[in-house]
């Protein structure tokens, strides 16, 4: 059975929207992956959907989602490092990626981002996978 897991930050127009893309390609088999964000957001950051199509992941029909807009319940809740308090999700696991926010920056910025997010999910992929999650 696949565990729910949800990327979670501040405008879900970035991290977490390369957190779930990642999910969703390298670990559709164990993995439902689900993103939102706790404030509404116009747009995915264009570097983020960038930096990912050159990795060959298309976020073209991606768009900013609400907490609302996911499960009330996850198995796995990741949130990305925004120095904020999060909302509530009910959840089995939860962890903080501690990652820094790219936008605003150079595109290097969003593909040194892009790297950590993957390098992140296989080994939560792993983690599922040897049942530790």
């Amino acid at each position: 059975m696949k565990k729910k897991v949800a990327f979670v930050c501040v405008h879900n127009s970035c991290r977490s929207q390369m957190a779930e893309a990642w999910a969703k390609k390298l670990g559709s088999d164990v993995l439902e992956a689900y993103s939102a964000g706790t404030e509404k957001y116009h747009e995915v950051k264009p570097g983020a959907v960038q930096v990912m199509e050159e990795s060959g992941v298309d976020m073209s029909e991606h768009y900013p989602k609400l907490l609302t807009d996911i499960p009330e319940e996850v198995d796995i809740l990741i949130t990305m490092g925004c120095n904020v308090q999060c909302p509530f999700v009910p959840c089995n696991h939860t962890e903080d990626w501690g990652l820094d926010d790219p936008s605003g920056g150079p595109i290097e910025g969003f593909r040194n981002t892009r790297d950590l997010i993957k390098d992140k999910v296989e080994n939560l992929i792993k983690r599922v996978n040897n049942k530790e999650l």
